[in-house]
């Protein structure tokens, strides 16, 4: 068990928003990279926000992209792929896609498009 696991996603969404932003990139794209990951549509994406929503039942509640799992490398010093529990995974691919929106990966690549 992560310690993200009760962590609202509310806390990290501005983060992962300021985060992109400071790179010249939108908040557009944050949430364009959320609902492709969940399957959540931007008003779903904006109740979980505004409710405070865990990450724990966050990702609990989402229809997982089957395209989820291309998303691999490292992110904060741990392989993705080689995480065993399956929301730490989830989070940190969030993490990943967000991070890569930040460096300026067009988004085709970013959403594993093709």
């Amino acid at each position: 068990m992560s310690r993200l696991d009760d962590m609202p996603f509310a806390k990290v969404y501005p983060l992962y928003v300021a985060k992109v932003e400071r790179k010249g990139r939108t908040k557009a794209e944050v949430d364009e990279v959320v609902t492709w990951l969940t399957g959540y549509d931007q008003r779903q994406l904006a109740r979980h926000v505004a409710d405070g929503t865990t990450f724990r039942d966050f990702f609990e509640s989402a229809d997982l992209n089957p395209r989820a799992s291309l998303v691999t490398g490292v992110i904060c010093g741990v392989r993705i792929e080689a995480l065993d529990d399956e929301l730490t995974a989830n989070i940190r691919r969030l993490d990943k896609l967000v991070d890569e929106v930040a460096r300026g990966r067009p988004m085709t690549k970013v959403l594993r498009a093709g």
